[in-house]
């Protein structure tokens, strides 16, 4: 069986960290997989949003695999793209999902974080448990992490190593939703085709203002804004959608799961 699973399913890909004997850990093969698949992602205009998960239900993935701690540091390309093969990606323009069942741990921690928002199972759990072999975070979990949870939530589970539910997740917005076992990878798709039937030009360009203004200042970051749509504003798609608009063509919103 290949280490990383990658199909297409319509205007989305469904990249799969496939190593169910090692809890979906990364090995130096599994990461340039990863990077492989990225790469054929941003390079097809077909495809619109990206879903990142692991094979089963005991993990998504639960870091790096330690028993191959060298050759993932010394990977070819791994000082450009990161260790676990994707973390250092940051011009990546498509929206990116996790749907984190199981185990999230160290490395797998920072390549959910590395995603756009994360989905996850009840049965989630998250933690940076590297830090029991003092192994540090070089994937972006420390650059990552506090900007999405903040600052003390970062630090706290960064430096205790404590081990979190789905739950707690949601409470500190490392998850954006938890839903039932088994059920992560299916809203994501639910997600993803809602995503995928969007107007893409302003989506991609409020997703990359988002991304750049976090370290401007606002004053330049509403000047990046504005400038970012112009090309929204002339879109074809947004002309066509607001037409169905102004005949009465609404579709339901879409919600989260109760």
């Amino acid at each position: 069986m290949p280490k990383i699973e990658s199909e297409r399913r319509g205007r989305f890909m469904i990249l799969t960290i496939n190593r169910t004997d090692v809890r979906n850990a990364v090995d130096t093969e599994t990461a340039s997989l990863l990077l492989e698949s990225v790469e054929a992602f941003r390079r097809d205009e077909g495809l619109d949003v990206l879903i990142l998960t692991g094979a089963g239900e005991v993990a998504f993935c639960a870091g790096a695999d330690l028993k191959d701690i060298g050759g993932l540091a010394a990977r070819r390309g791994a000082k450009d793209t990161g260790p676990m093969g994707v973390s250092y990606i940051t011009n990546l323009d498509k929206p990116t999902i996790a749907a984190v069942n199981g185990y999230c741990l160290a490395g797998g921690l920072e390549l959910a974080c590395w995603c756009d928002f994360r989905i996850a199972s009840r049965n989630a759990q998250f933690g940076v448990l590297n830090r029991r072999w003092g192994v540090p975070l070089v994937d972006g979990g420390t650059q990552r992490l506090p900007k999405i949870v903040g600052l003390g939530n970062a630090l706290y589970l960064i430096e205790t190593g404590v081990l979190i539910n789905a739950d707690h997740a949601l409470r500190i917005g490392l998850v954006q939703e938890v839903v039932p076992a088994g059920q992560a990878l299916a809203r994501a798709l639910e997600l993803a085709q809602a995503i995928c039937a969007y107007p893409q030009t302003s989506l991609r360009n409020d997703r990359q203002s988002v991304y750049q203004g976090m370290s401007l200042p606002l004053p330049e970051g509403l000047r990046l804004e504005q400038q970012l749509h112009q090309a929204s504003l002339s879109d074809p798609e947004m002309v066509e959608a607001l037409h169905r608009y102004a005949v009465g063509q609404r579709p339901l919103p879409l919600r989260p799961p109760c």
